[in-house]
């Protein structure tokens, strides 16, 4: 079966139970504080577990794009070791939101799998919660009963609560869960060993497929359990894992889920995958392959929802996948030139009916992968020199225990996790070349700093999160924030969360709020809190979590259960809504002056200023910049009246023209906001008319990634102050330049006098080099049939490098080390004949590296002449002293 027909028989069969199939959510969260990446298929249905929200339906199904490499589920060492872990996976789920329960959930699973799927019930066993006294849990005897109708009691397995108790998290619902697992061993392997016993002990043929989960409790902040107002139904199943059995292979990477990109790796590669490994370099090889598979999927698919591979937060994950596929292959495959690229035209064609994202999107995903492999393997390249200098210095390990023979043999792991850490070299890369060299890594002291930093990493990033006081129960908090910018309020819930970085800080919900919360590319809302007394609190933040408004504040009210007035800061709401509005302006003239193919990538708005990040193949010009600015003031000028439709079906408000932005995710109604021709999608806070904005100006445009730019501008007030400084410059300048008619014309005179000045010098300085060369061929030393000087010369560095070519002309085995201190900038010039550095095995570049430790800094250059710039001028004396030890 293949596994395009595994997908849609599993969401044909919910459908025809009564369930609404849903499209996948994007992999990437944008709007949830507590996630990074949908880690599981229940993640974007959050907010109906929890209560905030109503669903379409109190049935759904769907398949689920999962990615799990950080927080509590991470597999991603796992991938490609073993043949069942990934990062990013497919989870087919169904859901119940207080509908039916177990009978029907177990009941149905059993169904699918047995007389759909057709897998033999002699195959499969499951899993039913034990209980757990501790926390008053009981054995889930309902469960238990209802598998014994359907399976023999010796295939029902009793798990604890590692296994068969799942939390969304350290609070929030959880519940007991019941298992699905599969024995597709040969019949030799099930007669020595029983599939029962293997059942969650990571055997690679006993797998779990299928997780029923019974949320019927809330884990509050103490620990404790609560029940549930209501109880639901959250299943998951892994679908690489289903194609295997339905397939009928031993590995998730045998199926068609993988094969193509396979094929496509061993076609560029060269490259043989082989389903049994023979030996050892076959199984690194097979590892390599795997990994390069899954990783592809990962990344690419984290692109096309919206999240670009950087130097922080979930971009850096995503960076951090890709680097391990890029090193893989580096040195498992021998592939030293990018072509992991390539491989998104094969998993465009394979999975783009399905998901769609990844065939609109396939251009962007191939030139960003693509950009990010040349610049990785350059920090390869620079790593690998790195690692040569740690073992050239001899970095060798202080580790107690090893003995006194051994220590020249073993490198100092602080030293390589310096690497590692700065540089993002891999740790298991250095290994293999350490050991090529025979040399090992001091791993214990290795560990120790990479634990150390994660402690950092950990304590400045832990929060703890309080229970909710319910102050008021009310399930539809009402945004009023369109409409209004004050409002009379009463507090519906509040909880302390501590953390490293904000310290003690106190989360609010009202019953109603005119308070904008961060998204859609704009930040939230801040002002204060009115009292009845008059005490003001200020909220300094507001955000949206689980489809709550939350407010943000450093103290709480006296009185928390009387009415309080709050007014959004006017000031700040009002800069945020001109760039805001200014931002689709400018999407607009973008694609009218650079084509259609431009789409918005990403954007953040608030008061000072906008950034917007977009697909374009080349650097702007300054004439299109113009143009776009131009075409925005237009737009302003033309007093255009925001026409704002809310709940508007989303299929009516995208066959009207509106823009929906890739990688978001929108309901079944959305909000259009329309300024003459620019119609968006938009949840955001905007002006009434286009004069309010007053001006638009663009202060820088680059890149992001490949193809991607980015533009940044300001508008209102900031144009104002913008141009104010650059008047108060221009005053400054023609005060300089004495007042002149034309300050233009004067500062491109200034400029020519400046060249002439300038060719005069340098034909000073090469006379003088000139004159110097006589004075210092007197003072060459014959040093081992070396003819040796080593000086600090009053020139610039670019004289003393013509004062060394110039005595370089003297004869074939000059050395010679000059030093200059130009401005107080130390630098180290060093030239050897070329028939002496071949005959010595000098280099010019390894000297100047020893040397120009001495001066803070360093260098390199050609064998017969380097240079190394530094700090530290006080140095110089030292580095020429220890210079003759080159030629001793």
């Amino acid at each position: 079966m293949k596994s395009q027909d595994v997908r849609k028989q599993f969401l044909d069969f919910f459908e025809s139970k009564g369930h609404l199939i849903v499209p996948s959510a994007p992999i990437v969260l944008k709007n949830d504080p507590t996630l990074m990446f949908n880690n599981s298929g229940m993640a974007q249905f959050k907010e109906y577990f929890l209560g905030n929200a109503t669903p379409k339906s109190k049935r759904i199904a769907d398949t689920q794009k999962c990615l799990r490499v950080s927080g509590k589920h991470n597999d991603l060492e796992e991938v490609g070791i073993d043949t069942y872990h990934h990062t990013m996976f497919e989870m087919l789920g169904n859901w119940s939101f207080g509908d039916y329960f177990k009978k029907e959930a177990i009941n149905w699973a059993w169904e699918l799998l047995t007389e759909v799927y057709k897998i033999p019930k002699d195959i499969l066993y499951v899993s039913v919660f034990e209980g757990n006294a501790d926390e008053n849990v009981p054995f889930d005897q309902e469960a238990y009963d209802i598998w014994k109708t359907l399976i023999s009691e010796d295939r029902i397995i009793l798990g604890n609560k590692k296994d068969n108790f799942w939390e969304m998290g350290d609070q929030g619902p959880c519940g007991p869960c019941s298992e699905i697992h599969v024995d597709i061993r040969s019949d030799e392997e099930k007669a020595l060993v029983s599939g029962k016993s293997l059942v969650n002990n990571d055997h690679p043929h006993v797998v779990e497929i299928w997780n029923n989960v019974f949320m019927e409790f809330n884990r509050k902040a103490d620990g404790s359990l609560e029940k549930l107002p209501a109880q639901h139904v959250d299943t998951g199943m892994g679908f690489e894992r289903l194609c295997m059995v339905l397939q009928g292979v031993q590995s998730n990477y045998d199926t068609d889920v993988f094969t193509p990109l396979i094929r496509e790796i061993e076609l560029i590669t060269g490259a043989k995958y082989t389903i049994k490994a023979a030996n050892e370099e076959e199984d690194k090889v097979n590892i390599a392959i795997r990994v390069i598979a899954d990783h592809v999927r990962a990344v690419a698919f984290s692109i096309a929802d919206g999240q670009l591979p950087s130097n922080t937060g979930a971009g850096y994950v995503i960076r951090r996948i890709l680097r391990r596929a890029i090193r893989y292959g580096f040195t498992f495959l021998n592939t030293k030139e990018p072509f992991i690229y390539k491989l998104v035209e094969t998993l465009s064609n394979q999975m783009g009916g399905s998901f769609p994202e990844i065939k609109s999107q396939k251009t962007l995903c191939t030139n960003v992968i693509r950009e990010e492999e040349n610049s990785f393997l350059r920090t390869l390249d620079q790593g690998l020199y790195l690692l040569d200098k740690v073992i050239e210095e001899k970095s060798l390990t202080d580790k107690v225990g090893v003995p006194p023979s051994k220590i020249k043999d073993v490198v100092s792991g602080a030293k390589v996790f310096e690497l590692y850490d700065t540089f993002g070299f891999p740790i298991d890369l250095t290994a293999l070349i350490l050991s090529e060299r025979g040399l090992s890594l001091d791993e214990a002291a290795f560990e120790s700093e990479l634990q150390k930093q994660k402690e950092r990493s950990r304590a400045a990033s832990k929060v703890k999160a309080g229970d909710w006081h319910i102050l008021v129960n009310d399930e539809n908090q009402e945004f009023i924030g369109y409409d209004y910018t004050e409002a009379k309020v009463k507090i519906t819930r509040y909880r302390k969360v501590e953390s490293v970085k904000d310290g003690e800080i106190y989360q609010l919900v009202f019953n109603m709020t005119p308070f904008y919360p961060e998204g859609g590319g704009q930040v939230g809302d801040a002002g204060v809190l009115e009292t009845a007394n008059g005490d003001v609190i200020y909220i300094i933040d507001t955000k949206k979590e689980n489809n709550q408004i939350i407010h943000f504040t450093k103290e709480l009210p006296a009185n928390l259960t009387e009415i309080f007035k709050v007014i959004v800061g006017p000031d700040l709401r009002r800069k945020s809504a001109a760039n805001h509005s200014a931002t689709h302006l400018m999407h607009q003239g973008l694609r009218s002056i650079l084509g259609t193919h431009v789409e918005q990538k990403g954007s953040l708005v608030n008061s000072n200023n906008l950034r917007f990040d977009f697909s374009h193949f080349s650097k702007m010009t300054d004439y299109e910049l113009s143009q776009v600015e131009d075409f925005v003031n237009t737009r302003i000028q033309e007093q255009l009246p925001l026409i704002e439709r809310r709940n508007i079906p989303f299929q009516q408000a995208v066959d009207e023209g509106a823009m929906a932005l890739f990688g978001e995710k929108y309901g079944d109604t959305v909000r259009a906001i329309k300024f003459g021709e620019s119609m968006e999608l938009c949840g955001g806070i905007h002006v009434n008319n286009t004069a309010e904005i007053w001006h638009f100006k663009i202060i820088s445009e680059g890149a992001v990634a490949a193809g991607i730019r980015r533009i940044e501008a300001i508008t209102s007030d900031a144009v104002k102050s913008y141009f104010e400084t650059q008047e108060n410059t221009l005053t400054v300048v023609k005060t300089v330049l004495k007042n002149p008619q034309d300050v233009v014309k004067a500062v491109h005179s200034l400029q020519d006098e400046n060249v002439k000045l300038k060719k005069q010098l340098e034909g000073l300085l090469k006379d003088k080099a000139k004159n110097m060369k006589g004075e210092l061929a007197q003072e060459l030393q014959e040093i081992n049939g070396v003819q040796f000087l080593a000086k600090q010369v009053d020139l610039s560095s670019e004289g003393a490098k013509d004062l060394a070519y110039e005595i370089g002309t003297l004869g074939k085995n000059i050395f010679l080390v000059l030093a200059t201190a130009d401005e107080g900038k130390p630098m180290l010039s060093c030239y050897i004949s070329k028939e002496l550095a071949a005959d010595r095995n000098l280099n010019a570049g390894t000297v100047v590296r020893e040397l120009g430790k001495y001066i803070q800094g360093g260098g390199g250059g050609q064998p017969f002449f380097a240079t190394a710039g530094g700090k530290n001028a006080a140095g110089i004396s030292e580095a020429l002293a220890k210079a003759v030890d080159f030629v001793k």
